[in-house]
């Protein structure tokens, strides 16, 4: 979880079943919620002898505190069992855990098995291969999004951000200089307090930093808050008290609790709590509806799904409130749902750990639609990452603020603008079929087009009129067309969030039989010949590959294993991308030269990523890199892209082997390149 957001969470298994010997030191410090301090001494006693709550508790320990890779290393030791009690079963939590811990260290193919089992046991089923397409769909997915860390950020933790006027609003745990303040123990930083600062026409920061006054901010924790829309009125999170004191629940945890607080003669009121907060639950997040009717949060009361459940209450003309209602199993699962806003359009913009994310919290997105809310959508990247990804909120119809702990230390608050279409549209898409020369119709082409896992979506014969339309959701495609008259073609066709997009595929007719190829005069050049060891003979019997395997202008043109290349420096990628670097691009321009030359040579062009990431994800990505390095030769060297076939191998045709991943960057980087073959000349 977020490092700071955890304030407003309860104190999850801190009153845990003690060994029936006397409480150790460690045992003491995860009592009272100091985390760090209690992993210390867990260590301490785990290497005199390991006890299976010990075990439990640093693995929570750890994992409160975000250092993933320890928390992973003792659930994984809790689940193998190895500890001296002969009870070896263990709770079905830890398998959640492990699968959290894991996709945030980037191995979410085996944490999903232990999502499965934690399913399983819950008596629910998920297919591994499809979670792990639906995962890294949106790691591929065109991104909606364009994200820049925010300039009032600190060292501390930073989130909540809310816009408000001139002024950004937002929640922190920096040191405020206040003589004799209290560490909070969890974090071993100071309390939350909101902060605001001020900002131009352009968002530009232009003052410093200041606290809310102490009507609002106390020596305990003031977490996430909204304003209604006339700023007015304050509802804040707040650590629970009572008259002036901090109130427990039965357990000994001083939950978060609701207060509002309201505006008036220039200043703010003394923060009352709302009166459907409970002692033993926590409620959290507020989030005004834009008619200002509906106050959501996010709570662990008692019907819950699970943990953390959103809900929400009427707001009464009076200022008085309605009993809190859950939103339901498709917004709430077993674990934690958290941080609500909703949009000038009533959509619910939440946190989640529970629906099928990137790695830890991720931002999620529910349709409103007649009334009710839709099958939440993950936003993907960039808004999400393997880490906590949080309190998504917008300030008008397409900026706004969300928080995450990607830089693996601190919150951070993050600015964004939306660029794309969120939620899940089918497009109009037109297709066509002509003549590559009169551009007129092919009539009787058949055609067929298939999605991006080869599945066959439309297939017909066109009339005349060789055109056709379709609704498509954004995605990738294929369009084949054939004619017994032409050579069959094939494009890749990218739908984008927009209507009406069209999509032309372009055929050449069948040439004449050819003429009976001329003798060509002996060529000289006889020290090519012996350094190549080409046989004389093959100039008669085939000219054109005799030509260019003579032809010393530009890249040269090799014969290996029968098939002819062009040998060219090595085109490479950065990690995990598709674009053709700066100094790819010279090597693509000499070879377009010669292809220019050659106007009938046609390629075949491979691309190869390192075995980094998934064999499906890098398939996908070499893919990329084929396409995008035809794209340059046709786009940006003007070479006919009918001369050119792509495909990608992914991972399969290493040059250097890398057992367990273990290559330096510079032998990732030689397996990350693309080769050219002359199919045709």
């Amino acid at each position: 979880m977020l490092k700071k957001i955890v304030i407003v969470l309860v104190l999850l298994c801190v009153t845990q079943t003690l060994f029936s010997q006397k409480k150790s030191r460690a045992d003491r410090f995860f009592e009272k919620g100091d985390y760090i301090n209690a992993a210390k001494y867990y260590e301490e006693d785990l290497e005199k002898k390991q006890h299976k709550k010990d075990l439990e508790n640093i693995a929570i320990s750890y994992y409160n505190t975000f250092k993933y890779r320890e928390a992973s290393r003792y659930i994984k030791q809790l689940i193998k069992g190895n500890y001296a009690e002969k009870d070896k079963t263990y709770d079905n939590e830890f398998n959640f855990k492990l699968y959290q811990v894991l996709s945030a260290l980037g191995d979410y193919e085996t944490g999903l098995d232990y999502y499965i089992l934690y399913k399983e046991n819950l008596s629910a089923s998920l297919e591994k291969q499809d979670a792990i397409e639906t995962i890294e769909e949106f790691k591929l997915k065109n991104p909606d999004y364009t994200v820049e860390r925010a300039a009032f950020n600190s060292e501390a933790s930073d989130f909540g951000a809310v816009k408000f006027n001139d002024s950004i609003y937002f929640t922190s745990d920096r040191d405020n200089k206040q003589l004799l303040s209290k560490k909070y123990k969890w974090t071993h930083q100071p309390f939350l307090d909101i902060y605001a600062v001020k900002v131009n026409d352009e968002g530009l920061v232009v003052g410093g930093v200041k606290p809310l006054p102490e009507t609002i901010n106390s020596k305990l924790h003031e977490g996430n808050f909204c304003f209604s829309n006339d700023g007015t009125t304050l509802y804040v999170s707040r650590s629970n008290f009572n008259d002036g004191k901090k109130e427990f629940d039965d357990n000994a945890n001083n939950n978060i609790h609701l207060y509002a607080s309201t505006f008036s003669g220039g200043k703010w009121s003394e923060l009352e709590k709302l009166p459907f907060n409970t002692k033993n639950y926590s409620y959290q997040h507020p989030a005004l509806s834009p008619d200002g009717k509906k106050l959501y949060f996010s709570s662990n009361r008692e019907d819950s799904l699970g943990s953390f459940d959103l809900y929400y209450v009427a707001v009464n003309v009076d200022l008085t409130y309605g009993q809190p209602i859950n939103l339901g199993s498709t917004i709430n699962t077993k674990n934690r749902e958290h941080f609500p806003f909703i949009s000038n359009e009533g959509h619910l913009f939440f946190a989640s750990n529970g629906h099928l994310g990137l790695g830890m919290l991720d931002n999620f997105v529910s349709e409103y639609v007649e009334g009710k809310f839709t099958t939440p959508v993950n936003l993907g990247v960039p808004i999400n990452s393997q880490y906590d990804d949080f309190n998504l909120n917008y300030y008008n119809d397409n900026e706004g603020f969300f928080a995450s702990n990607r830089n693996r230390i601190d919150d951070n608050i993050y600015s964004f603008k939306q660029t794309g279409e969120i939620f899940i549209r089918e497009y109009i898409n037109q297709f066509e079929v002509r003549d590559q020369d009169t551009k007129a119709y092919i009539p009787n082409a058949e055609v067929t087009l298939s999605d991006k896992r080869g599945n066959e979506i439309y297939s017909n014969t066109l009339d005349s009129i060789a055109n056709f339309n379709k609704n498509l959701l954004a995605s990738s495609y294929e369009f084949k067309a054939s004619n017994e008259a032409y050579i069959p073609g094939v494009i890749n066709v990218t739908v984008l969030e927009k209507q009406d997009q069209k999509h032309v595929l372009y055929l050449k007719k069948l040439p004449p039989p050819p003429p009976p190829e001329p003798v060509e005069p002996p060529d000289p050049i006889e020290v090519i010949i012996a350094e190549k060891g080409i046989d004389k003979n093959l100039k008669e019997e085939d000219p054109k590959r005799f030509e260019m395997l003579t032809d010393v202008e530009g890249p040269p043109i090799v014969e290996k294993d029968g098939k002819l290349f062009f040998e060219l420096e090595p085109i490479y990628f950065d990690f995990d991308m598709w674009n053709i670097r700066a100094d790819s691009k010279l090597i693509l321009d000499a070879l377009a030269k010669k292809l220019e030359r050659y106007p009938d040579i046609h390629l075949k062009i491979s691309s190869h990523t390192d075995s980094r990431g998934t064999v499906r994800y890098n398939q996908i990505l070499s893919e990329r890199r084929a396409e995008s390095t035809r794209n340059y030769l046709a786009l940006e060297a003007y070479i006919n892209a009918r001369r050119m076939k792509f495909q990608g191998f992914g991972e399969l045709s290493p040059k250097v082997d890398c057992p367990m991943l273990d290559c330096t960057e510079e032998e990732h980087q030689l397996n990350r390149r693309s080769e050219f073959e002359i199919v045709e000349y």
